[in-house]
């Protein structure tokens, strides 16, 4: 079926299909694997070249060798635990993971040694308690509290909606009290956390960078959750990139919808939902061809993309589109991108063999620098999120090279060009600090500003690449407005399925995961959607 139209041929007609899925970033392409299992035709139609949305990867071939960058997102811990991507089974579609010999290192300024995560939990609590006697027993017991509640607890969050799926499992092994305890562990501040949890100076590190890991300011309350959850992944699954760039990962998505039935348009940007009898009913690509759906239209877009651009103003109320208004986007990124000719000589021996590294802030300097980013304020000194691709993963790059790239955030809000570039002259300067003589391993390098994103992924405005803030007040039944939250829409068989629905950002596959199960549930029993959607209209106000 042809995707473009050189010399103005006729084109050929396109089928009427049981669901259009508008986007074939790696939750689009979840939900098309998942309905084409279940028997429906499906077309997934993208507007770029490539599948993949924000899990993508390019190959430089040079005189020197192949290289391989990752564009956006790199490690995906939550994909080795996601139940969704595991019965996807994509092994047997080429994907394969690596790993670096220490999965995460955290180092504050250049005179600092450095803490890092191993991947044997009692050396890294060795080192915790040599940096204060009982750090590392605390360590060691947060680890055994999170394998006993890993499985159930990831079902919860990341297998259904609400998000409540296997409450009897958590209960039978916590307890009623114990479950209180753990909702009053995960609603808490870092800072907080940190403080009942160690007595030294490395274990509020680890839980201060990786909370930073979302746009949650570490003295509001769900910092902590980011903080304990994405470093028990650390130190459970280690930090996982696919061997041959991200990339893979989304080709081996593409291979599994494609074996299930599902057809895959790219170059096929879709203009419009069409709707009839408040009801969607297919949509109109770019070229002024449609697609009929006769079941579902599953939105793999941004929230505001699809209420503002892609549905005719009139379908939604006046109240919906004001509560749409209040929409939060995540925190603005700035990333640079390294070709280096060796290895990078860092002082802290910790970050010589770290897939990830957290930089520039301990935990004191990581509140303000968050402080200042919510308050529009660019920081003078970054705090940076990095990634040594080759370390992870010897086909990124030739043998003796690196291949990295370090990102931060520009203050919420801000999206001036000046701001960009003090944002990687900041990087540089950091870089240089904490691994003096890096400049001059530097091949080349490509920066990212929020703008250079954008252009590359229409989802992530302004270089907000999680889909939204993932703050408490735009998470569960408030994302992504008010009301039952949910893949659901105000728009019978219309249904949103990207990172702007709960669970948010991150690759999971969860939120795709949803929306076709929605889907799949409304239509089965007769009047369902119609009931399901009437009461989604009331309480988000369409």
């Amino acid at each position: 079926m042809p995707t473009s139209n050189p010399g103005n041929r006729p084109y050929a007609p396109l089928p009427s299909v049981d669901a259009v899925v508008v986007g074939g970033g790696h939750h689009g392409l979840v939900a098309a694997a998942l309905l084409a299992d279940a028997g429906w035709d499906v077309i997934v139609a993208e507007a770029t070249g490539e599948v993949g949305g924000a899990v993508a990867s390019h190959a430089l071939s040079r005189h020197d060798g192949r290289w391989v960058q990752d564009d956006y997102s790199a490690f995906h811990p939550l994909a080795a635990v996601s139940p969704v991507l595991q019965r996807l089974e994509l092994a047997g579609h080429g994907l394969r993971w690596s790993a670096a010999p220490t999965p995460l290192a955290h180092v504050a300024s250049g005179g600092d040694p450095g803490v890092r995560i191993d991947t044997d939990a009692g050396i890294t609590a060795a080192a915790l308690n040599a940096d204060h006697p009982g750090d590392g027993d605390t360590w060691l017991d947060l680890v055994d509290q999170w394998r006993r509640i890993r499985q159930p607890l990831m079902r919860s969050l990341l297998g259904g909606w609400p998000p409540v799926r296997d409450p009897i499992a958590l209960v039978r092994v916590l307890g009623l009290s114990g479950l209180g305890e753990l909702a009053r562990f995960l609603l808490m501040p870092v800072h907080r956390m940190a403080a009942e949890l160690f007595r030294g100076s490395q274990g509020p590190d680890i839980l201060a960078g990786n909370a930073l890991h979302a746009d949650i300011p570490l003295d509001a309350p769900g910092s902590g959750l980011f903080g304990w959850m994405m470093a028990m992944l650390a130190q459970d699954v280690g930090m996982p990139a696919p061997v041959g760039g991200a990339g893979q990962l989304a080709a081996a998505l593409r291979s599994r919808a494609e074996s299930a039935g599902a057809q895959i348009l790219v170059n096929t940007p879709v203009a419009s939902v069409r709707t009839s009898g408040g009801r969607a009913s297919g949509v109109v690509l770019a070229d002024g061809r449609s697609i009929e759906a006769r079941r579902a239209v599953i939105a793999n877009t941004s929230a505001p993309a699809l209420f503002t651009t892609l549905l005719p103003p009139e379908q939604l109320r006046d109240r919906f589109r004001r509560r749409l208004a209040r929409f939060d986007w995540d925190l603005p990124t700035t990333k640079v991108n390294l070709r280096l000719s060796g290895p990078i000589p860092w002082r802290s021996e910790a970050a010589r063999t770290a897939g990830v590294l957290h930089l520039g802030h301990d935990l004191s300097g990581g509140l303000r620098w968050a402080g200042d980013i919510e308050r529009g304020i660019l920081p003078s000194r970054p705090f940076a999120i990095a990634g040594q691709m080759t370390t992870v993963d010897p086909t990124r790059s030739p043998a003796g090279t690196e291949t990295f790239w370090a990102y931060t955030h520009l203050a919420r809000g801000v999206y001036r060009p000046e701001a960009a570039q003090a944002a990687i002259a900041g990087l540089d300067e950091l870089l240089e600090e904490l691994a003096p003589g890096i400049r001059d391993l530097v091949i080349d390098r490509t920066d990212q500003t929020p703008e250079d994103i954008e252009a590359n992924n229409a989802n992530a405005h302004k270089g907000a690449v999680g889909g939204g803030t993932m703050q408490l007040h735009q998470q569960a039944i408030f994302r992504p407005v008010p009301g039952l939250g949910g893949p659901r829409t105000p728009i019978e068989r219309l249904y949103l399925g990207s990172a702007a629905i709960h669970p948010g950002g991150g690759v999971h596959g969860a939120c795709g995961a949803l929306a076709a199960r929605a889907a799949l549930a409304d239509a089965r029993i007769p009047g369902r959607a119609r009931f399901v959607t009437a009461v989604q209209r009331k309480l988000q106000g369409g």
